[in-house]
């Protein structure tokens, strides 16, 4: 997988991945043009594209009659001590990620328990939830 982002006019960046071409941007009230998403939007879409085919291929080799899931998720800045699990000092400002995930399909509340746990194991999900690191260097 190859990622490349350059800069274009004011805050647009053009995203090359793999075969295919994006544009973010910053809204109006960010300084931007809105002329594409931002990167906290890009985040989110990530996650919930991988939380959906992840959905997906798990029902398939189970041959589970998912017709569709629909995702639906937030982010926000809080502090920890308006965090109920979040164990970082009160005063600290966490990232929260917020999803609400539905089905459609003739399935049991077992199923519907079962995908939503394999949503949360979802690659992307492991990712951001995992110690991650990430280097920079000037070339």
């Amino acid at each position: 997988m190859q990622i490349t982002a350059r800069s274009l006019q004011n805050l647009q960046v053009e995203i090359q991945a793999d075969s295919h071409r994006l544009l973010a941007d910053e809204t109006k009230n960010e300084g931007g043009d809105d002329l594409g998403p931002s990167p906290y939007v890009l985040l989110l879409s990530s996650l919930a594209a991988c939380k959906v085919m992840t959905v997906h291929m798990y029902a398939r080799r189970k041959e589970w009659p998912v017709e569709s899931v629909t995702i639906r998720m937030q982010h926000n800045k809080i502090y920890a001590r308006d965090c109920e699990d979040c164990v970082s000092s009160p005063n600290a400002r966490i990232d929260l990620i917020e999803s609400e995930i539905s089905f459609e399909g003739d399935l049991d509340d077992e199923q519907i328990k079962r995908l939503a746990e394999i949503a949360d194991r979802c690659p992307v999900h492991r990712t951001l939830t995992s110690e991650t690191k990430i280097r920079t260097r000037v070339v």
